[in-house]
C-alpha cells in the first residue's frame, strides 16, 4: 500500500481512511490499488468484525482525480478502465465480504465516492454533508456501481435526476431518499459509525455475511453493471464530449460541449 489509503486496528474493527486529503481525496491509480489491497485484507482477516470506512481532512471523496488523470501523460481511456478495475473490484469485496461495512461520509461525496457511500451496508453522514453525482457534469458517465446501486436504493427517476441534473442532495435529503442510515453533527460522524461497527462487531459475522450475500444476490449481477461501466467510461472520456467536459471542469468554465 502507498499511504493513500489507511489501515487502523480499533479491536476487531477496520478503521479504513481515504488519506489524499489535499486532493479532497479524489481516486487515481494508487488509491484504486490501496483500496483494493484494503478490501482483500479486510475480507481475509476473520478477525476483523466490521469495517469504517471515511475521509481523511474536511470531505469523503470526491470522486476521480481528473487533474491528476489529465496531467499524468497517460491516454485518458486507458487511465480510466485501470482505475475502475482496482475500485469495482474492491467495491465487489466490501459488497460480499462477512464483516458490515460502514460509511462514515464526512463533507462532499462525489462521483465515484457516492458508489463508496451506496456500497457500504449502512452509512453516518454529518449534518453537513453533501451527495452529488457530478458525472454528466464533466461529460462523462457513472462508475463505482452508481448506475447499479442507485436505481435500488433511491428508486430510477430519483437515479436519474441526481445522474442528469448533476443534483446535489443534502445530509438530511440523503436520508429521506434512502442513501444514508443516520444524520449526526459533523464531529461526530466518526465516532457514531464507530458505535454502530462495535454493535456489530459483537454480532454473528458469518450470519451477517451470508445476508449481505442474499442481499447481493436479489440485486442483480453487480459485477456485470460494473464491467459496463467501466468500459462506458472510459470510452466516453475519449470522446470530444468526455475532453470538453474535463478541460472545462479543470479550467473552471461552462463546458462549451459540441453539437
Amino acid at each position: 500500500m502507498t499511504g493513500t489509503v489507511l489501515m487502523e486496528f480499533r479491536g476487531d474493527i477496520a478503521v479504513l481512511t481515504l488519506n489524499r486529503p489535499e486532493s479532497a481525496n479524489t481516486l487515481d491509480l494508487d488509491m484504486g490499488r490501496d483500496l483494493l489491497d484494503a478490501a482483500l485484507r479486510c475480507a481475509g482477516e476473520p478477525a476483523v468484525r466490521a469495517v469504517v470506512l471515511t475521509g481523511a481532512g474536511k470531505n469523503f471523496c470526491f470522486g476521480g482525480d481528473l487533474r491528476g488523470m489529465v496531467s499524468g501523460g497517460t491516454p485518458v481511456e486507458p487511465y480510466l478502465r485501470e482505475l475502475t478495475t482496482h475500485l469495482h473490484a474492491a467495491i465487489s469485496q466490501f459488497m460480499r465480504m462477512n464483516a458490515p461495512v460502514i460509511a462514515a461520509v464526512n463533507g462532499t461525496a462525489a462521483g465515484a465516492g457516492v458508489g463508496l457511500v451506496a456500497m457500504a451496508d449502512l452509512a453516518v453522514a454529518g449534518e453537513g454533508s453533501k451527495i452529488s453525482l457530478a458525472y454528466t457534469g464533466v461529460g462523462l458517465t457513472p462508475d463505482g456501481g452508481t448506475s447499479f446501486l442507485l436505481p435500488r436504493a433511491v428508486g430510477a427517476k430519483r437515479a436519474s435526476e441526481l445522474i442528469l441534473t448533476n443534483r446535489a442532495l443534502c445530509a438530511d435529503e440523503a436520508l429521506a431518499w434512502g442513501l444514508v442510515n443516520q444524520v449526526v453533527p459533523d464531529a461526530d460522524v466518526l465516532g457514531a459509525a464507530l458505535k454502530l461497527a462495535g454493535k456489530l462487531a459483537a454480532g454473528p459475522t458469518g450470519a451477517f455475511g451470508k445476508a449481505k450475500r442474499l442481499l447481493g444476490a436479489s440485486l442483480g449481477a453487480l459485477e456485470q453493471q460494473m464491467a459496463l461501466e467501466s468500459e462506458t467510461i472510459a470510452a466516453q472520456a475519449a470522446t470530444a464530449e468526455g475532453g470538453e467536459g474535463i478541460a472545462a471542469f479543470l479550467g473552471k468554465r461552462k463546458p462549451d460541449y459540441p453539437r
